[in-house]
């Protein structure tokens, strides 16, 4: 193996560099079996968490096809060349749906060195559209200068979350559909004026009360739930949500704050009569009026 590197040894050599490396601290042991030699007996990975760790790179769409295997290879790197062997033949890329935006990588770094600078950045943002005159999806451009605030990860897409100057909110774009990022010398808009953070921008708090990246105003949200919805709720919610028992024994309430959008009415929606809406009002009818739409439409 080393002699395929060019580096020339011999077995007085191999002792005394093996124990140099056991004086710096790594754990390795001397073996007989199978064969004579040495082995890395830990690691700073463990092989189910390389495991976790390509799984998530495999998972996320916003990486590209060809990120993607450069990722895993290096990850491969963290463990023995034959446990390498073992991962890479449980990864499957090709039949994934995958972004191809390259510069996404580019995008992070850029931002993310904006965040921490306190500026504004410019970027390019694709959207797809429907061309009822040509009857095919096109891709129309527009250009941002905005705020940035954080990177969040939800539903297989990085969105970064920023405000326009021109309004007094929050904004949701997906990294992978941006496109050349700049760092403006504009500085950013404090978020504490936009949003309810004050001494820093609580990312984890902010995902918490958001549904599909849709934005809105943090209400308090009151819902009657079939007990089958328990696991579903608090994986949601937490356990800061506050649970009680509901107007019988099939049934449970449950207090939260959560941004009320048209993502809370869809997520609603998707488990039918087992979840109704009692507050706020505004919400309740909403749902109300998008269960109709969709009665209507199937009549």
């Amino acid at each position: 193996m080393l002699l395929s590197k060019e580096i020339e040894c011999e077995r007085k050599s191999i002792y005394s560099d093996v124990k140099t490396l056991k004086e710096y601290g790594m754990d390795i042991l001397s073996v007989r079996q199978p064969k004579t030699g040495y082995c890395v007996c830990s690691r700073d990975f463990e092989l189910p968490e390389l495991r976790l760790l390509i799984d998530a790179v495999q998972a996320a769409n916003f990486i590209t096809p060809k990120k993607t295997k450069e990722l895993i290879k290096k990850i491969g790197t963290l463990c023995s060349v034959s446990q390498a062997k073992m991962l890479e033949k449980q990864v499957y890329i090709e039949k994934r749906h995958k972004c191809s935006n390259e510069e996404i990588y580019y995008n992070i770094d850029i931002i993310n060195r904006a965040i921490q600078s306190g500026k504004r950045i410019s970027f390019i943002y694709q959207k797809r559209q429907l061309d009822t005159a040509e009857n095919k999806v096109v891709t129309e451009e527009k250009e941002f200068s905005v705020s940035p605030y954080a990177m969040i990860w939800s539903n297989d897409h990085y969105y970064l979350i920023a405000n326009n100057q021109k309004y007094n909110n929050l904004m949701h774009t997906r990294i992978d559909r941006m496109k050349k990022v700049e760092i403006l010398e504009e500085r950013a808009r404090k978020f504490s004026e936009v949003s309810p953070y004050k001494s820093y921008f609580d990312s984890a708090d902010y995902s918490g009360k958001i549904f599909n990246m849709f934005s809105g105003d943090t209400q308090t949200l009151e819902m009657l739930c079939d007990n089958s919805m328990l696991e579903e709720i608090v994986d949601r919610f937490g356990n800061n949500a506050l649970i009680r028992t509901g107007d019988d024994e099939t049934r449970f309430l449950v207090d939260t704050k959560c941004v009320v959008s048209e993502g809370l009415v869809s997520w609603i929606m998707q488990f039918g009569g087992r979840i109704e809406v009692l507050e706020p009002a505004s919400l309740r009818e909403q749902v109300k009026m998008r269960a109709e739409e969709i009665a209507r439409m199937y009549k």
